[in-house]
């Protein structure tokens, strides 16, 4: 649906796409990650049409972005990172605009423009003006504004920017819903987390060049092969009762331990192993025998961040 490549973009003497070779099949929400100035939103512009690459090519939908703009902007909804909108109408007179512009017959106006408004969740907000919405109903209706013309493709520019947690919640859901509708979603965003619980694949570029990209799953398992030996384990205990004092007293006596930190509460605590030591049922045996009710034993995974972390070396253009 999406694929590019060798594509360079240059600004001068800067370079902000520097051979950037993706591809983004069917069904996929696909999560692009970077630095400020990475160049996602180079990006995101070539695919829209509204920028040229210098050097290689694009397509969207088999469409080359060079000589098939206008078929391709009715495929695609493009939403930037700081959404204009016209203070002065309605939610609803600000989607029927787009509705006529995008040439949506008058008597399927109405339906197409409720349909967005009840998947986006602002139905209530039909009568109200654009500029007295809060920033998170704003980046809403610019969801609902992008998919007026029911597209097959979102590129969507840090579409969580600004937003407060409800807010980024609410955004989360619905792109997971649009993702199930099997739309084709490209998200930038700095909120890792979300896009690890949202995204089939990612892709994580930096300086241009595109270091990874695949499922979030190959990239943990790239990010545990980089650690090696040197990786090394955290886990998170719960016990039930008496405090862990004595338990920890006697796992910092264990070499296998390199530290051990208290929680927010007296029962609570975060061991850390030695590099290279991924064994821990002993920590159980050391909690048993020290008398303490074991309530709760998480190994902490690799997240997003880390994989994040690893494979980029935090270069800046």
């Amino acid at each position: 649906m999406i694929e590019t490549r060798n594509l360079t973009k240059r600004y001068g003497d800067l370079t902000a796409l520097d051979g950037l070779t993706l591809d983004i099949g069917p069904g996929e929400v696909f999560g692009f990650i970077g630095p400020n100035g990475a160049g996602k939103t180079t990006t995101m512009k070539i695919l829209a049409c509204l920028l040229k690459a210098d050097v290689g090519s694009a397509k969207v939908c088999g469409l080359d972005v060079a000589t098939r703009g206008d078929d391709i902007r009715r495929l695609i909804g493009y939403m930037p990172d700081f959404l204009g909108v016209y203070d002065d109408l309605t939610v609803d007179e600000y989607l029927q605009f787009f509705a006529s512009a995008f040439k949506i017959p008058r008597k399927e106006r109405r339906r197409v423009v409720d349909q967005v408004l009840e998947l986006t969740d602002l139905t209530s907000k039909k009568p109200a003006l654009v500029d007295s919405l809060s920033r998170g109903m704003q980046q809403r209706l610019g969801v609902a504004r992008v998919l007026i013309h029911e597209p097959k493709v979102l590129l969507l520019d840090e579409p969580a920017s600004g937003l407060d947690p409800r807010a980024r919640i609410e955004m989360r859901s619905l792109l997971s819903e649009l993702g199930r509708m099997g739309k084709v979603l490209m998200i930038s965003s700095h909120i890792l987390t979300e896009l690890a619980e949202m995204c089939s694949s990612i892709g994580i570029i930096e300086r241009g060049k595109l270091l990874y990209s695949g499922t979030i799953k190959d990239a943990y398992e790239r990010t545990r092969a980089i650690a090696g030996s040197g990786e090394r384990i955290l886990i998170t205990l719960e016990a039930e009762g008496a405090p862990l004092e004595s338990a920890r007293d006697a796992l910092l006596r264990d070499g296998r331990v390199i530290s051990v930190l208290r929680g927010d509460t007296p029962n609570t605590m975060t061991v850390e192993l030695a590099a290279g030591e991924h064994g821990h049922h002993f920590i159980i045996e050391v909690l048993i025998s020290s008398g303490a009710r074991i309530a709760g034993f998480q190994p902490q995974d690799i997240k997003l961040e880390d994989a994040f972390l690893r494979l980029t070396t935090g270069a800046l253009q």
